[in-house]
């Protein structure tokens, strides 16, 4: 497991959850690019991507 694998899944996992409730298309657009941080560090580190939104951990 990589450091920055671990910052990236905790960074995109807060911006998704910061914005995913919001209605406009901004914040929802924000908690998509937090999906895909948080995705994109679960791979660094050999973990299987989330599919669900708001899924927690």
């Amino acid at each position: 497991m990589s450091v920055e694998g671990k910052v990236k899944e905790g960074a995109g996992f807060i911006k998704e959850e910061m914005n995913e409730h919001g209605k406009s298309p901004e914040s929802q657009k924000k908690a998509q690019e937090g999906r895909d941080l948080r995705n994109e560090g679960r791979i660094e580190d050999g973990k299987p991507p989330k599919t669900k939104p708001g899924t927690g951990h």
